[in-house]
């Protein structure tokens, strides 16, 4: 019996469409990851990028629980004395939807640079419209 190895070039990518209305945002971005790193195909192989794209529609509607809305800190530092900014994730959501729920995948991706591939396959959109008619990305239920 012979071991077999994925390669890159059979490697065949998938889109999806993911509708993030009313959805919790951490258990939304666990899928998310899981997509983007391509768990759900049988031959997965950690150390080969296999995962699919994923087109994240209705960011701005996304859900938290508890009192993360006032108390979650999002920090960005320009690397000058003083240039640290706090804001709480209410201010980010009114401001820039969709970079709470990029945050909160791309932190669970791996930090080198196959994550650096994968977060580039995550297209995240305010509102019901999205540009990614061509890739045809099948629908799915979180």
């Amino acid at each position: 019996m012979k071991t077999t190895y994925v390669r890159q070039e059979d490697v065949k990518r998938v889109w999806y469409l993911v509708d993030a209305k009313d959805k919790i945002l951490g258990r939304l971005a666990t899928k998310i990851a899981s997509l983007l790193k391509g768990k759900q195909e049988v031959s997965y192989s950690p150390h080969v990028d296999m995962g699919s794209g994923v087109v994240v529609i209705n960011s701005e509607k996304v859900r938290v629980t508890g009192k993360k809305l006032q108390q979650k800190m999002y920090k960005k530092f320009s690397g000058y004395p003083g240039g640290l900014k706090l804001e709480n994730m209410e201010s980010l959501l009114k401001r820039r939807p969709h970079e709470v729920l990029r945050h909160a995948v791309k932190g669970m991706l791996p930090k080198n640079k196959l994550g650096r591939k994968m977060i580039k396959r995550l297209k995240i959109y305010v509102g019901d419209k999205h540009q990614h008619i061509a890739q045809k990305p099948k629908e799915i239920k979180l």
